[in-house]
C-alpha cells in the first residue's frame, strides 16, 4: 500500500474513533440529562421575557385519552402568557394552559380547539394552584383556581392526543418544539407540577392544592421529573412566606 494511501486510511479510522466517541459522551450526558429528579421543596425560576428559556419536560406516555394537569405559578405579567404548552407534529396546542392577558381569562386548548374561562381571580405577585382536566369520551373540561371549579365546557371528543409529545413550561409552542414568541413567555416562578392521564378527582384535587397527601402524577411527577431546562431557568428553593 502506497505511504499516502495508508496515512489517508489512518486518518479516516482516526476520525471514524473520535466520532464514536464524542457520540458516546453525548449519550452519557443525555442520560444524565434525563435523570428524574425529586424537586420537592424547589420551583423553576423564570427570570426575564425571552423567546428561548424554557424547561422540557420528558415523559414516555405517547397517546393520551384524558388528561389532568396541575401546577403552581407566580407572576406579576397581566399580559398574555402560557403555563403549560404540549405540542404534537399534527396539533400544536394539543394540551395548552394560556392566560388571555386582553380580557382576563385563562383559556384552555385541546386538539387546537379552545374554550375560554371568565372569572377567574388570578391575581399578581401571589401563588396559585391551576388544574386542569380533559376527557376525550365527553370531551369535556375544566379549569381549577385555588382549588374552586369552573363551568364544564365542551372542546374535543373522539380522538386521543398521539405523540411524539414534547411538553414545555415557560413558552407556548407555536410548532413542535418551538415558535416561541416573547410577548407569549412567561416570568416568574413555577412549582409542583403534575400530569396524569386520568381525570382525577374533585378531592384530589382538593389535595393537591392544599399540599396534603396526593397521589402523584402518573405522566408527570414533580418528585421524580425528567427535564431540562434551556436559556436562562433556574432552579431555586420554593419562596413560601412565614406565618
Amino acid at each position: 500500500m502506497a505511504e499516502g494511501a495508508y496515512s489517508g486510511e489512518l486518518k479516516r479510522e482516526l476520525g471514524a474513533g473520535v466520532q464514536m466517541v464524542f457520540l458516546v459522551l453525548l449519550m452519557m450526558l443525555a442520560t444524565c440529562a434525563a435523570r428524574p429528579q425529586d424537586l420537592t421543596g424547589k420551583m423553576f425560576t423564570f427570570p426575564q421575557q425571552t423567546n428561548t428559556a424554557h424547561v422540557r419536560l420528558t415523559t414516555s406516555r405517547q397517546v393520551l385519552s384524558a388528561v389532568t394537569v396541575c401546577l403552581r405559578s407566580f407572576t406579576d405579567l397581566s399580559g398574555a402568557y402560557s403555563f403549560f404548552s404540549l405540542a404534537t407534529p399534527s396539533h400544536f396546542n394539543d394540551f395548552l394552559i394560556f392566560k388571555n392577558g386582553a380580557n382576563d381569562e385563562i383559556h384552555l386548548y385541546i386538539r387546537d380547539a379552545v374554550a375560554g374561562f371568565r372569572g377567574q381571580d388570578y391575581k399578581i405577585n401571589m401563588w396559585h394552584s391551576v388544574c386542569s382536566t380533559w376527557d376525550s369520551a365527553s370531551g369535556l373540561v375544566q379549569l381549577w383556581l385555588d382549588g374552586k371549579p369552573s363551568s364544564r365546557k365542551f372542546i374535543s371528543s373522539g380522538s386521543n392526543i398521539n405523540g411524539p409529545i414534547i411538553i414545555v413550561l415557560g413558552q407556548e409552542q407555536d410548532s413542535h418544539g418551538g415558535g416561541f414568541d416573547i410577548s407569549q413567555s412567561f416570568v416568574g416562578m413555577m412549582a409542583d407540577v403534575h400530569m396524569w392521564d386520568y381525570v382525577i378527582s374533585p378531592c384530589e384535587i382538593q389535595h393537591y392544592v392544599h399540599d396534603l397527601n396526593f397521589t402523584p402524577g402518573n405522566v408527570l411527577n414533580w418528585r421524580a421529573l425528567e427535564f431540562q431546562t434551556i436559556g436562562r431557568v433556574l432552579i431555586e428553593n420554593k419562596q413560601m412566606t412565614c406565618l
